[in-house]
């Protein structure tokens, strides 16, 4: 799993299962997740394997904003993630940024096979932090990660960008072949459930959570996959 996570009072572990298919409106949790970066990063397509699990290779960009919910069960609490997929292009910027306000959670998201939009972070970092609630928690998404071969974003430089400006986590994400998106709202939700008054089970340390093909990003061995926690 490529992924580093760093916070005090650590207390998320994973897997969870979702609920399928809407069954009705009770939920325990509401949280509103807003995804933000440049166009053609992949957000669709991480909203749509989210969802669904489903992978389209050609999606059209998003006009202004798309909406998208899934209820997920966690440790036997229904929350209801609602999911808005923003346009990345600067002609939709005034109507996205009206949704930042009630965002919970905040996903940036770049395109690790194209270094301009690991550049463009910060800025939509900015953005969260001006538009959105001062309680916001926002993770830092590197997507495309079954393109190794084309590979421009250094893992090592997401983890340092992301620790720099307080994300909850730096994860690497494919939506083509579905790895670690549902990671990614399942460590979002479970924080913003510990931050609502949820005590988590603690199941699992997060030492214990490192996959065999992985270790902290200031280790030195370079031959393993990497994470940094």
């Amino acid at each position: 799993m490529q992924w580093c996570r760093w916070a005090t009072n650590w207390k998320s572990h994973l897997p969870g299962k979702s609920t399928g298919p809407e069954e009705d409106d009770y939920f325990d949790f509401l949280f509103k997740i807003i995804l933000v970066g440049d166009s053609d990063v992949g957000k669709t397509c991480i909203v749509q394997s989210f969802k669904s699990g489903v992978f389209m290779e050609k999606q059209q960009n998003t006009i202004g904003v798309d909406f998208t919910v899934r209820t997920m069960n966690i440790d036997g609490r229904k929350v209801k993630m609602q999911v808005w997929d923003t346009a990345g292009q600067e002609r939709f910027r005034t109507i996205t940024q009206s949704y930042y306000r009630s965002a919970h959670g905040a996903i940036v998201t770049y395109d690790l096979t194209r270094w301009p939009t690991f550049e463009s972070v910060t800025h939509w970092i900015q953005e969260v932090e001006q538009y959105g609630a001062a309680s916001a928690v926002f993770i830092l998404i590197g997507n495309k990660s079954d393109l190794q071969s084309e590979r421009q974003v250094l893992f090592e430089d997401a983890c340092t960008l992301a620790e720099e400006r307080g994300a909850l986590a730096a994860i690497e994400t494919s939506a083509k072949v579905a790895h670690n998106v549902d990671a990614a709202f399942m460590l979002m939700a479970r924080e913003l459930m510990m931050r609502n008054g949820l005590t988590v089970v603690d199941q699992h340390s997060p030492a214990s959570m490192r996959l065999s093909n992985s270790h902290p990003i200031n280790r030195s061995d370079s031959s393993q996959k990497k994470s940094c926690c």
